[in-house]
C-alpha cells in the first residue's frame, strides 16, 4: 500500500508478482479477462492497449485504489513476436532472435479510483542474442520456459546465457519495467 492506497496488479504473471514484491510494494492480484491478440502493427500502441484492456477488465472489482496493467511484446525487424503457440513456433521465434538484436516493449496503464486519473506509456529495451547452436535451442525447447513468454524466452531463467547485451531496463525484459513503474506510481499517488 502507498499512503493507505491499495495497489492492484491486473496480472497473474509470476514474474511481475515477484518483481513487485522485491520492490517492497504490497499489492493484490486480480485476474484480467483479456485475449492477448496482435491486433495492431504498432508495437508500442499494441502493448499499451493490451495493458489498458487488462485494467479495464478488472476495474469493476475496485472501488478505491490504484490498478496496474502491463503487457510485454518482443519486436524484431518491425515484426511483433507474441507467445509461442507450440514447440515449432517457439523454435521459429528463437531462430529469428538467434545472433540478432530485438526490442522488448512493455506497455503500462495505471488507473486510480475513484476519480479515473490514468497514465498510459511504454518502456523499450534493446537486447542482442549471441549466436546459438541448434543444440542450445533444442535444449531450451525441452524446458517449460519458452512457452508462456513473449519472444519465447525468459532472460531471468535458462535463456539468460542467450543474451549478449542489454541496452535499457533489464527488468523490462523480465516483464515489468520497475524503475519507470515506481516513478509512475509516485506521480499517480500525488495527483
Amino acid at each position: 500500500m502507498m499512503n493507505n492506497t491499495i495497489i492492484y496488479l491486473a496480472s497473474q504473471s509470476p514474474r511481475r508478482k515477484t518483481l513487485l514484491k522485491k520492490a517492497g510494494i504490497e499489492f493484490q492480484s486480480l485476474t484480467p479477462d483479456v485475449t492477448e491478440e496482435i491486433t495492431d502493427i504498432n508495437p508500442q500502441r499494441l502493448a499499451m492497449t493490451l495493458a489498458q484492456d487488462k485494467v479495464r477488465s478488472v476495474e469493476h472489482k475496485v472501488k478505491r485504489g490504484i490498478i496496474i496493467g502491463v503487457d510485454t511484446v518482443v519486436v524484431i525487424d518491425n515484426k511483433i513476436l507474441g507467445k509461442p503457440v507450440d514447440r515449432r513456433d517457439a523454435r521459429k521465434i528463437l531462430n529469428c532472435l538467434n545472433n540478432n538484436k530485438h526490442k522488448v516493449i512493455s506497455g503500462i496503464f495505471i488507473l486510480r479510483k475513484p476519480g479515473g486519473y490514468s497514465i498510459k506509456t511504454f518502456e523499450t529495451t534493446r537486447v542482442k542474442f549471441r549466436k546459438l547452436s541448434k543444440q542450445d535451442i533444442e535444449k531450451y525447447l525441452n524446458s517449460k520456459e519458452p512457452y508462456d513468454k513473449a519472444g519465447a524466452y525468459g532472460i531471468q531463467g535458462k535463456a539468460g546465457y542467450f543474451v549478449e547485451k542489454v541496452e535499457g531496463c533489464y527488468y523490462n525484459v523480465v516483464g515489468l519495467p520497475l524503475a519507470k513503474l515506481l516513478g509512475l506510481l509516485e506521480i499517480i499517488r500525488n495527483k
